[in-house]
């Protein structure tokens, strides 16, 4: 077998565990993105960024990726999986969990989640 395909999560499965405390969610998608909602809870990081910054990622729990439709966090998962970090995929992205009816907050402008993050 040629190509191996990366563990993965249903929304409502990944909500689950991120209730549980069991899994911490990284969302991948691009800044832009998250002006159309997000999962309350999420860390984000860009699929660009991920290679530099898998260090912010806690590897005593199981990472979940998600991005708009579970293409780009499929790649997430295998890039941390090969990094030794305990991932998964959420299948069907921001989308599934949308079809799901789990909750998405409502998107902050780059700049306005910026200026609130001195302010603490």
């Amino acid at each position: 077998m040629l190509f191996r395909r990366s563990p993965s999560l249903s929304a409502h499965e990944a909500a689950a565990a991120m209730g549980r405390g069991e899994l911490q969610l990284v969302d991948v998608r691009e800044h832009a993105e998250l002006l159309r909602g997000r999962v309350d809870g999420s860390k984000h990081i860009p699929l660009g960024e991920l290679r530099h910054r898998l260090s912010e990622l806690d590897r005593h729990r199981k990472v979940g990726f998600l991005c708009h439709s579970g293409s780009r966090s499929g790649v997430a998962t295998k890039l941390a999986l090969d990094a030794g970090i305990d991932a998964v995929n959420v299948k069907g992205g921001v989308i599934a969990w949308s079809r799901a009816s789990l909750p998405l907050t409502a998107g902050k402008r780059r700049g306005a989640a910026r200026r609130g993050r001195g302010a603490a």
